[in-house]
């Protein structure tokens, strides 16, 4: 049975050793852990204000990862959505688990725009944003404060 939790430190070496290789192998990113100082402190950087870092576990093993950050104004930025290949899919529904978690909480807290970066080639992660009620936005409309990713080409909003 799949388990969504909050981040603790115990959970880092597993969230690392599980985005990484999507990262770099599955869509050939060249980023390294050195590139992404969130991941090495996600409990600074995540869990603050309306912020979170969850991860999803069967049993002990870290399968997927979803973390929201706030950044100001009632509104937060989507990252790190990472799910297993192996565990992808209907079968487990892990990544509509962790979205499910995410507008729990967003709405808990009051935040009333979910935004998101992603790169043109995630195709599949386009498609599950757009069913799960995220609208295409240009980049000139994203807030000021939202944090774009180098690699981010395609961008999406979430009133919640």
């Amino acid at each position: 049975m799949i388990e969504i939790a909050p981040f603790a430190p115990s959970h880092s070496a597993g969230v690392v050793a599980m985005i990484l290789p999507i990262q770099r192998s599955e869509f050939g990113i060249s980023i390294t852990l050195d590139g992404q100082p969130d991941l090495q402190n996600i409990s600074g950087f995540y869990q603050q204000d309306a912020g979170n870092f969850w991860v999803a576990l069967d049993n002990e093993k870290i399968v997927g990862t979803v973390a929201l950050l706030d950044i100001g104004n009632r509104q937060a930025a989507l990252r790190k959505m990472f799910v297993s290949a192996e565990y992808r899919g209907p079968k487990y529904g892990i990544a509509k688990q962790l979205l499910t978690t995410v507008i729990d909480w967003s709405h808990a807290r009051e935040v009333q725009d979910i935004y998101l970066g992603t790169t043109a080639k995630f195709l599949a992660a386009h498609r599950f944003y757009e069913k799960n009620g995220f609208v295409e936005v240009a980049r000139a409309d994203l807030p000021p404060s939202f944090p774009v990713m180098v690699v981010d080409t395609k961008f999406y909003r979430r009133a919640t």
